[in-house]
């Protein structure tokens, strides 16, 4: 059955990046990013983070084909960013599976890995032991 021709058609991704995740979808429309209900310019304050979250469009040349709207929670303004790069490049794949090559090659696909280390009993931190005193 054909949409109507008011509905977009959407495209949906979850990036994840230490404790951060983003839920994602991509309107066509004329390159508008809000994360969380606001502009990307009023979210992120680094120029670097707003780059990191522009990414994957711009290896694509969908910068201005496609409205992003993201919803993430978790973890600090780097996370989110990486988090919504990673949710931008699995929607984007979805829309499109000839941009496989360009993403996978960029690392845009690949889940970062690198999470806090747990606390281990004894240690202040993971890995901080306490003052050491001979007496």
């Amino acid at each position: 059955m054909p949409k109507a021709k008011s509905e977009k058609i959407v495209f949906y991704g979850t990036g994840r990046r230490k404790s951060s995740i983003a839920r994602v979808r991509l309107v066509e429309g004329t390159g508008v990013i809000t994360i969380n209900g606001v502009d990307i310019d009023d979210y992120l304050g680094l120029d670097t983070l707003k780059v990191i979250v522009k990414q994957p469009l711009n290896a694509t040349n969908t910068l201005a084909k496609y409205d992003v709207i993201a919803k993430v929670s978790g973890g600090g303004f780097t996370g989110q960013a990486g988090a919504i790069r990673h949710g931008i490049a699995r929607a984007l794949l979805e829309a499109n599976s000839e941009f496989r090559p360009i993403l996978k090659s960029s690392g845009f696909l690949t889940r970062d890995p690198r999470m806090k280390e747990r606390k281990k009993y004894g240690l202040k931190k993971a890995r901080k032991a306490p003052q050491f005193s001979k007496r």
